[in-house]
């Protein structure tokens, strides 16, 4: 498996707008998030061994933090002629097994995928209640093999800060994992 770090979007971009469908075919919208504290984008996959890795984590942070009033939503951009393992229907599956009480959205395009900068899977993004970007990086240290703790320190401290009204550490890590699968041709030039 190849090791694909975040791109490390600057921090102070504002969030990008989407639309997309989560896994029952509902349309889901950055304006639906408008009222939360604080919004972390995901991005994810079915397949990738560091997001198995890290996806019962990441559904437990979830449901802590959705309890705190924080916004959290997943968006998957693979390419899914390629990787059916990610297919919309697989995405429902997996939605229900690893527990995740968060949208959980299908980017075909991948156009979302790239307004935020993606690069890997998982990629994490935090914003304020003003939906400017406070933190973009590694869920926590942990990846397959490394033994160390699961436990989503990185993305804590970052929710955690923002929720009380103090400013995100600006030593920040990239998130690491599967490059994103892009369709042949629609490879983003950051990357």
């Amino acid at each position: 498996m190849a090791l694909t770090p975040s791109t490390m979007a600057p921090l102070g971009t504002k969030a990008a707008d989407f639309r997309l469908p989560d896994t029952d075919g509902k349309l889901v919208s950055l304006a639906e998030f408008a009222s939360a504290p604080v919004l972390l984008v995901a991005f994810i996959c079915n397949h990738c061994p560091f997001v198995k890795h890290s996806r019962a984590a990441l559904a437990a942070l979830a449901s802590e933090y959705q309890l705190k009033g924080a916004a959290i939503v997943a968006i998957n951009s693979n390419d899914v002629t390629h990787y059916p393992d990610d297919s919309p229907e697989r995405m429902k599956e997996e939605k229900a097994i690893a527990g995740y009480t968060f949208p959980y959205l299908y980017d075909e395009t991948q156009a979302v995928a790239k307004a935020y900068r993606a690069a890997c899977t998982p990629d994490f993004f935090v914003f304020d209640k003003d939906r400017i970007l406070a933190y973009r990086g590694q869920m926590d240290a942990s990846r397959p093999g490394n033994d160390k703790p699961n436990d989503g320190a990185d993305l804590r401290a970052a929710l955690d800060a923002i929720l009380s009204g103090r400013p995100v550490a600006k030593q920040q890590v990239p998130s690491a994992g599967c490059n994103i699968k892009w369709r042949l041709g629609n490879e983003p030039t950051y990357t």
